[in-house]
């Protein structure tokens, strides 16, 4: 059973959520960039979830899915402070925080500013820093000049937007500067064939976080979405294998 839809306001938004109660540690999913809380991941993390008897939240940042607001008014510290808005409010206990693409970038900043809940992190596709190194020049000084950019939908729809405002936000929470303080539990699972965030960006990640409990999986033929029944499966490995570490 899929849990109901409820929303909670934050900063006079509306954000919308679904929770399963359950046992701890509790995950929860953070979504890509211009991602929800419904695709494929979440849901099979979430029917894994109900199998396992585990808690478990996912939401959709404001602008994107079911929540409230405009998009192109969104920023990365906008979204981080709602994100760390469910975690305080809505998790019971210690959390397991999945994050997959940009997701992977606001669970790390969520182990860096919550370390006392925040169990353990998996980064599905992490991309953090995608600011820094996943535009070109010319379009740094188009979001400068203009600013925004729109860059090609690898998966098809309207191109893609990022303003001036997020970018210059990401460049501020850049978290792969020096040896970033995350000491806890970190899985990467990666895609080989991995077009918008190159397996480097795992490897420069697992060299310069603190922990010293991080392991990659990289995925043989493994595109960037990391939704098929056997990606899929070697993602709930990894949870299953943090969640009995925990007990």
């Amino acid at each position: 059973m899929t849990p109901e839809l409820r929303h909670l306001d934050f900063n006079g938004t509306r954000l919308a959520y679904r929770v399963r109660e359950g046992r701890s540690p509790t995950l929860m999913f953070l979504p890509g960039y211009a991602s929800d809380m419904d695709g494929t991941k979440a849901v099979a993390l979430d029917a894994f979830a109900q199998v396992e008897g585990l808690a478990m939240l996912r939401f959709d940042y404001s602008g994107t899915g079911s929540s409230e607001g405009s998009f192109a008014d969104r920023t990365l510290g906008i979204w981080l402070d709602e994100a760390l808005h469910m975690l305080d409010h809505l998790v019971d206990g210690p959390a397991l925080v999945l994050g997959s693409s940009m997701g992977g970038w606001l669970a790390l900043l969520l182990a860096k500013l919550r370390p006392e809940r925040v169990a353990a992190v998996i980064g599905i596709a992490a991309a953090p820093d995608f600011t820094e190194w996943g535009y070109s020049d010319a379009d740094k000084e188009e979001l400068r000049h203009s600013g925004r950019v729109e860059q090609p939908n690898p998966y098809g729809g309207e191109p893609q937007l990022t303003t001036f405002a997020f970018w210059d936000s990401g460049q501020s929470l850049r978290v792969l500067d020096g040896a970033p303080v995350v000491d806890c539990p970190v899985r990467l699972i990666h895609g080989e064939c991995d077009r918008d965030v190159p397996v480097e960006i795992a490897l420069r990640t697992l060299q310069r976080l603190r922990s010293a409990d991080i392991q990659l999986t990289i995925i043989k033929g493994g595109g960037h979405r990391l939704s098929e029944r056997h990606e899929i499966e070697t993602i709930l490995r990894s949870v299953a294998s943090l969640v009995g570490d925990h007990r």
